[in-house]
């Protein structure tokens, strides 16, 4: 905590998301749609395979912004998301925030939030604004 910021600044971590994973999430949300969970009922959907929710790939974020950037003690204001295609069970993602803004006396800190796989294709897309107590003066 504490530490200082600026424009520019990213961090990233890398995930693959297994089918434990997703029926984890599946069991805590009560979100069990079987093209999340079901293979056989995945391969006859446009995915032609099991997808992970979009909220547990979006829940990346919460770990990079509450631990890398800005860090401990940040607190989530809110959070846009846009789903651009699938994350497949077992496919590497990496989910990337970049600081676009830092409104200064204020402690409120946006970021650019994405999820990309290994060929840097955009898989979600969105923003995210924090309150960042050290920030304010």
């Amino acid at each position: 905590m504490g530490k200082m910021i600026q424009v520019g600044d990213q961090a990233s971590r890398q995930r693959r998301f297994t089918e434990v994973d997703v029926q984890q999430f599946a069991d805590l949300t009560g979100d069990h749609n079987p093209v999340h969970l079901d293979a056989e009922f995945a391969a006859s959907t446009q995915f032609k395979a099991q997808i992970v929710h979009g909220m547990l790939v979006g829940s990346l974020f919460t770990g990079i912004l509450g631990e890398d950037l800005p860090g401990s003690g940040a607190i989530y204001m809110s959070q846009n998301l846009s789903f651009k295609a699938p994350v497949y069970l077992n496919q590497t993602v990496t989910a990337t925030v970049e600081v676009t803004q830092i409104r200064e006396g204020k402690g409120i800190v946006s970021l650019d939030t994405y999820v990309t796989d290994q060929e840097g294709k955009v898989l979600v897309k969105g923003d995210a604004v924090l309150f960042v107590p050290w920030l304010k003066a």
